[in-house]
């Protein structure tokens, strides 16, 4: 069993743990875009860290050998068994498990390149820093609090609202790894939040038109009749 990096070393350092409070966490929309752009890019850079538990349940396997700043220069077919190229060393494996990455550009996605332009992105708004730079995540979409899509321009496409994104496109926004656990919390709600307030603005004459109704009374004053004070004089005679 093999495991092959990009990186030198496996990624150690949980840069978002500090930054998991409910403050920051509740509020990060209303961040300055420099402040979230520097930890999606702090994040981005460091690596997502494995649970230190996992790596050592995986070293415990006498088979298992890990290569670091390896990556598949190509890969062959040699029969029924997968060939891969790594330096200048082959690996010959009966089957292989990739896990090549995220990309944010959406024209790469059939369903969504007709409305690629139409979208507002990160670096449609900010512009990095040269130690901060990172063009994949400038590709990624500026998402609203709801997590839905922007127009680029204002008034070309309002349907983009329409559209929410659950998943690693919405990083650069949320500083999470949205779809993972950390995301659910806060951002799970807010898709729903925003597309409840959606729904009943859509159809707000029909909600005008049920809560403006007549409404018959549950009960009428014969109900309480009895109760109702007289004044001590008369209560006295009776």
């Amino acid at each position: 069993m093999h495991l092959f990096a990009r990186r030198d070393h496996l990624a150690a350092t949980p840069v978002a743990r500090v930054r998991g409070y409910p403050g920051l966490y509740d509020n990060y929309f209303a961040l300055p875009d420099a402040t979230r752009w520097h930890h999606a890019a702090r994040y981005r850079r460091l690596g997502t860290t494995p649970p230190p538990d996992s790596v050592q349940r995986v070293l415990a396997f006498p088979n298992f050998h890990l290569h670091l700043g390896a990556p598949w220069r190509g890969v062959t077919q040699n029969g029924n068994q997968l060939v891969a190229h790594v330096h200048d060393e082959h690996f010959h494996f009966d089957f292989a498990i990739a896990g090549t990455g995220y990309s944010h550009e959406l024209s790469e996605r059939p369903e969504l390149a007709g409305i690629a332009e139409l979208v507002l992105r990160w670096r449609d708004r900010f512009e990095a820093p040269a130690h901060e730079r990172d063009d994949e995540l400038a590709a990624a979409p500026y998402l609203g609090t709801g997590l839905e899509l922007v127009e680029k321009t204002a008034g070309t496409a309002p349907w983009l609202r329409d559209i929410h994104v659950y998943n690693p496109g919405g990083f650069a926004s949320t500083g999470l790894p949205l779809g993972d656990v950390p995301g659910m919390r806060g951002y799970v709600p807010a898709i729903v939040r925003r597309i409840s307030e959606d729904l009943v603005l859509a159809d707000l004459p029909l909600h005008e038109a049920r809560t403006r109704a007549e409404v018959a009374p549950d009960f009428g004053p014969e109900l309480y009749a009895g109760a109702l004070w007289q004044g001590e004089a008369r209560l006295q005679a009776a």
